[in-house]
């Protein structure tokens, strides 16, 4: 089905496709292009408009990716978003320097001028930053809308061009009213008209497996997380039995984590079958400390296994997966972005696989596919659950892996989500668990000097996972939560605290 777009324009962004995804969330289709698309074959899609994305270079520098000047003459409507802006400044006669005083993470945006694209926000409102640089000297015929402390320039508009430039990111959920100013650059500015559901895309991919996988057999890596699951359930229902379910338990799992997992799965109707290859990881993770090395031996001894298991199986020709866009964007999977870290299922991945990867959800994030699998009517106490890493506690445990901190960990973390449960704030927190620090720190208990492990709880709030901010949970209960660890997990002597956001930190500490 044709559907008029919004294009999105990519010069490496963190954030482009969930900029791409806020599109769709305000009803309006929208597309993904390369900043080098010519401006013909942007002008063939006939846009709605176009948003610039963020990047991670600077307009100034020899390599700078900038898109083809012909676009401000098709008579679009364009937004360029914090280096998008720079790029629009730069090509249209303005000027961008490195900025002596950086910003990233909150700043307070104080509206200079009334305009549409301020329809239904205040005066005044946070904004999420992430510059290096700043425009300092404006193209003919824009004038400045919005400012912050450190960014003169932080809204700039050619109202007669229909041209606008945020200098920061609306797309994030820390930016306060960044739905309003989305609406308005696409109902106001652009006066698009909605054309996407998410129901509209369900349909579709199931659709594409079929054409996808033909009369082949899928291998379906589950993990008993939501990605994973809800894919497994959409791929069932598109061919059927021809869909094999195998559940690796890799000795990397939280406490009770594999009994909870197949009983989930089950009830599902999903054919399941379960391995055990928990001895095959830990020999392979023995004496290894580095964490883009531990990824790498997990995603490749996964494979390993499921290659294995699909051996058996007859006509097995593709491997289910649920990756999601995080996932690609943090491991440079978009071309142009910066990589952060390897995720087991996708730079974690060896070069040669027997199977074809089948990733129905690569460009979507979490809370998309919990809204699939609502669709698909999964229960929601499994569509609820946290985001769990594919490595699992070997990226939780900084450094050397082995079964003694494996099971020291797996207590601490299992007080650390009942307390959560009992509370009532499990629901309401994007992810928590407990990472095992690899110092130790002194201490006293029964007036005997001890020398023990110390544990972080990490918990923190998210829509997407592209952003987060750390979870100011009641102070009374992170004593109960320090008190029982300490009390009851043998060898910890310690517990802190991690009140980093993302960005800069990631929310997994490796």
């Amino acid at each position: 089905m044709l559907r008029r777009p919004v294009l999105v324009v990519n010069f490496g962004s963190q954030y482009v496709q969930l900029i791409a995804r806020r599109v769709r969330e305000l009803g309006v289709y929208s597309e993904i292009v390369h900043w080098d698309t010519p401006a013909e074959e942007i002008a063939k899609k006939d846009p709605f408009g176009v948003i610039l994305s963020g990047g991670p270079a600077s307009v100034y520098e020899a390599s700078a990716p900038l898109p083809d000047p012909k676009i401000y003459d098709l008579g679009v409507p364009i937004l360029g978003i914090c280096y998008g802006l720079q790029v629009v400044t730069h090509q249209l006669g303005g000027r961008v320097e490195r900025s002596s005083l950086q910003e990233f993470g909150r700043a307070k945006l104080k509206v200079l001028k009334k305009d549409r694209i301020f329809e239904g926000v205040p005066d005044e409102f946070e904004v999420w930053m992430s510059h290096a640089d700043k425009v300092v000297e404006l193209p003919p015929g824009f004038e400045t809308l919005a400012s912050s402390e450190n960014s003169p320039h932080a809204v700039v508009a050619s109202e007669d061009r229909r041209i606008y430039g945020f200098q920061f990111h609306p797309e994030v959920v820390h930016t306060s009213y960044g739905r309003e100013l989305l609406a308005n650059f696409l109902f106001r500015v652009c006066s698009a008209e909605k054309n996407w559901r998410m129901g509209d895309f369900l349909a579709e991919k199931m659709e594409e497996v079929k054409r996808t996988v033909g009369d082949a057999g899928v291998i379906a890596a589950l993990s008993g997380g939501v990605d994973s699951t809800v894919a497994s359930v959409l791929v069932h229902r598109a061919i059927g039995d021809r869909l094999h379910c195998f559940f690796v338990d890799h000795g990397l799992l939280r406490l009770g984590e594999r009994e909870e997992v197949e009983r989930n799965l089950r009830s599902l109707g999903l054919p399941l079958t379960v391995v055990d290859a928990s001895e095959l990881f830990l020999s392979r993770l023995r004496g290894v400390e580095d964490p883009e090395e531990k990824r790498r031996i997990v995603g490749n001894t996964f494979v390993e296994v499921l290659e294995r298991e699909a051996s058996r199986v007859g006509n097995a020709r593709f491997l289910l997966q649920g990756t999601l866009y995080p996932d690609v964007v943090e491991s440079a999977g978009v071309k142009g972005s910066a990589k952060i870290k390897t995720h087991h299922n996708v730079g974690g991945l060896p070069e040669k696989m027997k199977l074809r990867l089948l990733e129905p959800f690569r460009e979507l994030f979490k809370d998309e596919v919990r809204e699939i699998g609502r669709l698909l009517g999964i229960p929601e106490e499994i569509l609820e659950r946290h985001p769990f890493p594919g490595p699992g506690l070997a990226i939780r445990i900084l450094g050397e892996v082995n079964r003694e901190d494996l099971d020291l960990l797996r207590r601490a973390d299992r007080i650390f989500i009942e307390e959560l449960r009992r509370e009532g704030l499990y629901p309401k927190v994007w992810q928590a668990f407990a990472v095992l620090l690899p110092i130790r720190s002194v201490g006293v208990m029964g007036d005997v000097r001890t020398y023990e492990k110390v544990v972080a709880l990490r918990a923190v709030d998210s829509t997407d996972g592209m952003t987060a901010d750390w979870s100011k949970l009641p102070h009374d209960f992170l004593d109960r939560v320090a008190r029982r660890i300490v009390n009851e997990v043998r060898g910890v002597g310690r517990v802190v605290y991690d009140i980093s956001s993302k960005p800069p930190s990631t929310i997994e500490w490796e």
